[in-house]
């Protein structure tokens, strides 16, 4: 595995040890990799902040949801932290689920949480991503800040672009999200720097059943290969 300031070298524009940082990070994608194939059963991802506390409402919510996707033979998957993160896998481990955490090695603020089944620390951020894009068969986010956000956007872009099929992405908490979404109507769709359609990308929720039905339902229903084979015909 990698230092820690690797990624700081890796990032500037000239490398002085090419051969050993492609080498890691083609280890650790391949150590993801075998990750994600060893879950064996369908999977969600669960994003949300590493700084909500066990007391806050939305951590009982994120709680929920691990249950119930537990409870619906999936499996739950984060990026193994405290807070949101934890609180998906514990409900999801609680509910007597696969509890799987993608976690980053960071100088500071994460935490490997207690409720995970299986584990894989990261040393490269957009190894980890992969790995959490690649294991889920839809995407619930709860509060979060950069790091969340910057799933959502990701996953929009990725569907949007087709670089991977379609599936459902929900918010939870309209307190939260709900500004977010009213600026993407009110600018991104009003300026045409977005079409129509990409908003219909996004689901916004207050209710963890809601979350769970919406993501059951494309999965039962393969809307990932429906809508592909609609783009397709009108290609």
């Amino acid at each position: 595995m990698t230092e820690r300031g690797d990624d700081r070298a890796i990032l500037q524009r000239v490398d002085a040890d090419l051969d050993r940082h492609v080498a890691t990070i083609a280890q650790e994608f391949r150590d993801g990799f075998e990750a994600v194939d060893a879950i064996g059963r369908p999977a969600v991802t669960v994003y949300g902040s590493a700084r909500i506390s066990d007391i806050d409402p939305a951590y009982g919510r994120a709680r929920e949801i691990g249950r119930r996707f537990a409870e619906a033979g999936f499996a739950v998957v984060t990026g193994g932290g405290p807070g949101i993160m934890e609180a998906a896998n514990r409900g999801c481990q609680e509910a007597g689920g696969l509890s799987i955490g993608f976690s980053i090695e960071l100088p500071h603020e994460q935490s490997v949480n207690r409720y995970l089944d299986r584990s894989l620390t990261f040393h490269h951020f957009y190894a980890r991503k992969t790995m959490l894009v690649k294991a889920a068969e839809g995407f619930v986010l709860c509060e979060g800040g950069f790091g969340t956000l910057d799933e959502l956007f990701e996953s929009l872009v990725l569907i949007q672009t087709g670089k991977i099929r379609h599936f459902p992405v929900v918010l939870v908490g309209s307190a939260h999200w709900g500004g977010l979404r009213d600026w993407i109507e009110e600018k991104l769709i009003a300026q045409r720097l977005i079409s129509p359609d990409d908003v219909l990308l996004l689901s916004l929720t207050d209710d963890p059943a809601e979350a769970i039905r919406i993501v059951l339902d494309c999965y039962e229903q393969n809307c990932a290969a429906v809508v592909e084979d609609v783009e397709a015909a009108a290609s």
